[in-house]
C-alpha cells in the first residue's frame, strides 16, 4: 500500500518539491555547465514527477538549429542514465523514500524534460521484485 508516512514529518510537502527542483536543476548546472531555466515537481503517494526546462548547451541548441534533435535526444538519455544514481539521491533525501524506479524522457518543442521515480513502498510492485532489481542493479557498471 503507498504510504507518505516514511516522509521526514518535520518537512512540509512544498518545502519537499522545492528540495527536488532545486536538486536536479542544480545536478543539471553542475554537469552540463547550464542548468535548466524551470522546474516543476509533482509528489503524490508513490510517485514524483519533476518536469524541467530550458538549459540546452550550446552544442546542443546547434544541433537542434541544424535539424540534428535526435543527436541531442540520444545523448540526453545517455546522460539521464549515467546520472541515474545521483538523481536518486536527490529524491530519497528530499522524501526520505527508496527510489525503486527511474524513467526519463525529453521533447525539443516546447523543450522539456521529464524525470519520473516510483518509490517504496508501493502497491506497484511486489517487496520481492524490488529485492531483485536491487541485486540486479548492484551487479551493474554505474
Amino acid at each position: 500500500m503507498p504510504r507518505q508516512d516514511t516522509q521526514d514529518p518535520s518537512k512540509e510537502h512544498g518545502a519537499v518539491l522545492t528540495e527536488i527542483s532545486d536538486g536536479m536543476v542544480a545536478l543539471l548546472k553542475e554537469y552540463y555547465g547550464v542548468g535548466p531555466t524551470q522546474a516543476k515537481t509533482y509528489y503524490h503517494d508513490d510517485l514524483v514527477v519533476c518536469v524541467l526546462r530550458g538549459g540546452f548547451t550550446r552544442v546542443e541548441q546547434t544541433l537542434l538549429d541544424g535539424d540534428r534533435g535526435r543527436a541531442v535526444i540520444d545523448q540526453r538519455m545517455a546522460f539521464q542514465e549515467v546520472m541515474r544514481q545521483r538523481f536518486e539521491a536527490v529524491i530519497q533525501h528530499a522524501t526520505g523514500r527508496p527510489v525503486i524506479g527511474f524513467m526519463s524522457g525529453n521533447q525539443q518543442d516546447p523543450d522539456m524534460i521529464c524525470e519520473v521515480f516510483v518509490l517504496s513502498p508501493t502497491d506497484l510492485v511486489e517487496e520481492q521484485e524490488i529485492r531483485a532489481g536491487a541485486e540486479a542493479r548492484s551487479g551493474q557498471d554505474p
